[in-house]
């Protein structure tokens, strides 16, 4: 039995021998490397010493037949036997194949280039699909809503809605500050300290309030959807999971997006609140409009509409904030590197697709005169 693997090109035979195996492997790379390629239209590989091999030695064996193919051979692979065969077959479909004529990829910015786009192309492809995966189970849960895992969702409703309020109140309750404070400047100078009420009314029900709580909470809850699922992928755990016959999107996907359904309008319905506690506190000490001025032109001045109208934006953006961030959860592939970078992509896309929509919804209803 050969005892010392090698590979070696004599006239248009290549003769491969002895144990092709992982412990042999920096001494099979080694002489592939110095191999003399012979000038001819055909090869003949000689494979029946080779005594033993594993899957790096399959590997090594396929890396050889296909660079003897990129340089235009014909490749007749000899004497290898069935079990090793199997394997390399087995390896070969895991490799491209080159064909004779084959040229290197290029590498210029046009190539780049259209690799990006085919990248692009298939993440927007597994985007629809799971986007489409998500509206059947939602279908399904809508007409069987005993399917819904209804103590998961209050788990999350109590993560992402309860224990989100300290800094959903402090954050809106700031802003509102901000801008009675910023208008109060403007307003003192023509002497219509009372329309303070419609900057900070319009203003924090109709948009601030609702989109400052979605990024809040893309920022805080999308991440942590992305980065759990990301977790239980890279340990295996979601495999357990479908072979205990239980499908992912109902385990996890649908109680986070209908517990963020739930909690964000009542969220937007808090950060309204406070928000406008805090204008009214600006209002109170910088305009001279007290109280109960301030509620009465806010009664007369900001139209139930703003209000409707902001709070229907909340469910929507929480279907976004939900599936962007599982999303990206169910895309990482490595290990805790990958994790990392999905979920900042989660935060990210989702603040994006949050804004984006909230600028539609106001063309849209600036075009209805609403």
């Amino acid at each position: 039995m050969e005892s010392r693997a090698s590979v070696a090109i004599n006239g248009t035979v290549m003769n491969c021998r002895g144990p092709w195996v992982l412990s042999h492997l920096a001494d099979l790379e080694r002489q592939s490397g110095m191999l003399q390629w012979p000038d001819a239209a055909a090869l003949v590989c000689d494979a029946s010493r080779v005594t033993a091999m594993d899957t790096g030695g399959a590997l090594l064996l396929q890396q050889s037949i296909e660079t003897a193919r990129r340089r235009g051979l014909t490749i007749d692979l000899r004497g290898l036997r069935p079990e090793f065969s199997e394997l390399l077959q087995l390896v070969g479909t895991r490799l491209p194949r080159a064909g004779p004529g084959t040229v290197a990829p290029r590498s210029g910015w046009m190539a780049r280039g259209d690799r990006a786009l085919r990248r692009r192309a298939e993440a927007a492809v597994q985007a629809l699909a799971f986007i489409g995966e998500t509206a059947v189970a939602m279908r399904r849960a809508a007409t069987r809503p005993r399917s819904i895992r209804w103590r998961a969702v209050v788990r999350v409703l109590e993560m992402d809605g309860v224990r989100a309020l300290p800094i959903t109140g402090l954050l809106t309750f700031l802003v509102g500050v901000v801008i009675a404070y910023q208008g109060a400047e403007q307003l003192r100078r023509f002497g219509t300290n009372i329309f303070i009420v419609d900057l900070v009314g319009i203003s924090l029900l109709r948009e601030l309030a609702p989109l400052v709580v979605a990024v809040l909470i893309a920022g805080r809850s999308g991440s942590a959807y992305a980065a759990e699922i990301g977790a239980m992928k890279v340990t295996e755990e979601l495999d357990a999971v479908r072979t205990l016959g239980i499908p992912p999107m109902s385990l996890l996907v649908l109680p986070k997006t209908v517990a963020l359904v739930i909690a964000l309008p009542l969220l937007t319905f808090y950060a309204d609140v406070v928000g406008v506690a805090g204008g009214m506190l600006i209002a109170s000490g910088q305009l001279n409009v007290s109280v109960r001025e301030f509620l009465d032109r806010f009664d007369e001045a900001v139209a139930l509409r703003h209000l409707v109208i902001g709070l229907a934006k909340a469910p929507f953006f929480a279907v976004i904030i939900a599936m962007v961030g599982c999303y990206q959860g169910f895309r990482i592939r490595g290990g805790v590197d990958d994790v990392g970078r999905h979920t900042t992509l989660s935060v990210v896309q989702s603040i994006f697709l949050v804004i984006v929509f909230d600028a539609v919804c106001s063309i849209l209803l600036n075009w209805w005169n609403l």
